[in-house]
């Protein structure tokens, strides 16, 4: 009974005995549960299971190690929009004291991307990773499909203009809180990326990632 599950349930959507309520099982099939009991310490469940939804849109988005607050949002927000993956990279400028952060040594982290898809209605869960430089978390990404990274400073046009023909998939790079270094803008473009922007308008990094998540993922035909 002290299961979030269960306080959910009880708490918050005030379900009683008999009565039904929307499941999934992580990267499974979503369904529909009923309570057939409730007991001083546990519930009783029954379910019945229905078709397992999509594969996630082909969208890998990288981001520099940001605050472990703004790594939250993203992670639950990003995962409600259904990315692939999700990479947090160490990256020049990003705060080195943020990749031992118990976000990331507790696990906590799973949470905030389950709590994503919960919201989406969804059960399929991206990949995760974080502390890996940028250069290994690029030569570890699928080949092919459209590359752009996120610069206030010297990108060459908006997202939702960039040419995209023939790309089936997408990769999104985001400096951390601080940007990209000039050495990282090279590398990045030597790499396939180009540079682009949303506007005049600085953002937090939370904000922009979303938004580019979701232009890029219109551009792509993917929603």
């Amino acid at each position: 009974m002290d299961d979030a599950r269960a306080i959910h349930l009880l708490k918050i959507l005030r379900r009683q005995t008999g009565e039904a309520f929307d499941a999934g099982i992580i990267n499974g099939p979503r369904g529909r549960g009923t309570i057939t009991a409730i007991e001083k310490n546990s519930l009783s469940l029954s379910f019945v299971w229905g078709e397992t939804p999509a594969p996630p849109c082909l969208i890998d988005v990288i981001v520099g190690l940001p605050r472990p607050q703004t790594a939250r949002d993203i992670l639950r927000e990003a995962t409600s929009l259904g990315v692939a993956a999700l990479h947090f990279a160490r990256t020049e400028k990003a705060e080195v004291a943020y990749a031992s952060s118990s976000l990331w040594k507790s696990g906590a982290w799973r949470r905030c991307v389950i709590s994503g898809a919960a919201q989406a209605f969804c059960t399929r869960l991206p990949e995760v990773t974080h502390g890996r430089t940028l250069d290994e978390v690029v030569a570890a990404l699928p080949v092919g499909g459209a590359r752009l990274a996120l610069d206030n400073y010297e990108g060459s046009g908006h997202v939702s203009t960039v040419d995209l023909r023939g790309a089936q998939r997408g990769v999104l790079a985001l400096g951390a809180e601080r940007g990209w270094s000039a050495a990282e803008r090279d590398w990045l473009r030597a790499h396939g990326f180009t540079l682009v922007h949303l506007g005049p308008r600085v953002l937090r990094t939370e904000t922009a990632c979303i938004a580019a998540i979701t232009l890029l993922k219109a551009r792509l035909e993917l929603s």
